[in-house]
Formats: C-alpha cells, sequence, structure tokens
C-alpha cells in the first residue's frame, strides 16, 4: 500500500515492512476537498491527491501487509480513504529508496479523481494556504497535515523536490504572522 500523505505517518493499520519511495507518472495536489478528517462541511479542508504527470515522481511510504492484514487494513483504508475521503484504487510500481533495492514493487494507491464530489481542483498555493489556514476536522487541524507533509519530505526525501508542497508551506508561513497579529490587535482593542 503506497502513501503519499497523511498515510505517510499515520497509516493507521498494521503492516509488517515500511520503505521510503516514490512512484513515476504522479504529481501530489492539494486539490482535494476533506469534510471529514482536516475540515468540516462549512469549511472543507485541502489534502492531497495524485494527478498523472509523465515526468513527475511522487515520493511517499509503502507498507508491506501479509496475512490477516492484508484484509484488515484494506477494510480499514476503504472506509477512511474510499467512503469518507472519495479516493479510487490503482495499483502503481513502487521504488524502494534502497540503493540495493531490486526491481520495483507493485503497490495498492488511493487516488481521488476530478469526478468524486469533494474534488476541488487547482488553486494558487496562498488560496489553498488561506483555505488550510481555516480548517479543521475530526484528524486534527489543516495546518498539521501540510506541515507534517513537508517535514516528511524534508527528513525523509530531502534529494526529492516537492515545489507545490513547499509552496503552498511557505504560503502559509507567510501568512501565519498577519494572523497572529490581527488576533493580537483584536485583544488589545
Amino acid at each position: 500500500i503506497f502513501g503519499y500523505g497523511s498515510l505517510v505517518w499515520r497509516p493507521g493499520f498494521e503492516f509488517t515492512s515500511r520503505k521510503v519511495g516514490f512512484i513515476r507518472g504522479y504529481s501530489r495536489r492539494f486539490w482535494q476537498g476533506d469534510t471529514f478528517h482536516r475540515g468540516s462541511e462549512r469549511m472543507p479542508g485541502r489534502v492531497v491527491t495524485l494527478l498523472e504527470d509523465c515526468g513527475a515522481c511522487t515520493w511517499g511510504v509503502a507498507y508491506e501487509v501479509r496475512g490477516e492484514q492484508i484484509a484488515a487494513s484494506l477494510q480499514y483504508l476503504n472506509m477512511r480513504e474510499a467512503v469518507l475521503g472519495g479516493y479510487d484504487t490503482k495499483l502503481v510500481k513502487f521504488h524502494p529508496q534502497e540503493k540495493d533495492a531490486e526491481e520495483p514493487i507493485l503497490a495498492l494507491v488511493y487516488i481521488a479523481t476530478p469526478q468524486n464530489p469533494s474534488y476541488l481542483g487547482p488553486a494558487s498555493e496562498e488560496d489553498i494556504a488561506a483555505q488550510i489556514i481555516v480548517s479543521s476536522g475530526c484528524a486534527g487541524h489543516n495546518i498539521e497535515y501540510l506541515l507534517r507533509l513537508a517535514d516528511f519530505m524534508r527528513y525523509f526525501c530531502p534529494q526529492a523536490e516537492d515545489k507545490h508542497l513547499f509552496s503552498i508551506e511557505e504560503a502559509l508561513i507567510s501568512i501565519l504572522p498577519c494572523l497572529y497579529y490581527t488576533e493580537e490587535s483584536l485583544e488589545e482593542t
């Protein structure tokens, strides 16, 4: 099972092993709406999905599941990703980060398509950051989701580029001091 969003730090299911690596032919984008985990009906959060992109690769974590773990993990993920998240499944070739890795491994990935009702599509990095700042759901604040994903990329995949992710993080950081200042100003008046 290949995770490229919150699954990289919070899989929520038992697994035998995990490996950092990438899949080719996809770009990670904050184009999926979330009205449960990281947002609400009133204020949908923004989470990642994959966009087909010939020359790109997306870094994440592949989880090996065996035996009883298979049915349990699929049942859990179908609820978390498909029913609540609007994602479909696809098989992809996962390339482990390890230098001595053999052939690519076939992995299951969840991808939100433009056809699902929660799909938000493209927006500027500033607009995405502004939406993330005001969104929170049952799994926590949308800011946490963005920052944990950026930290994962920085610490586990420092050689990889993810301009979209880091541009949104940068936009969020540039907005936050303004929000903090505004809240302080309101308290003083």
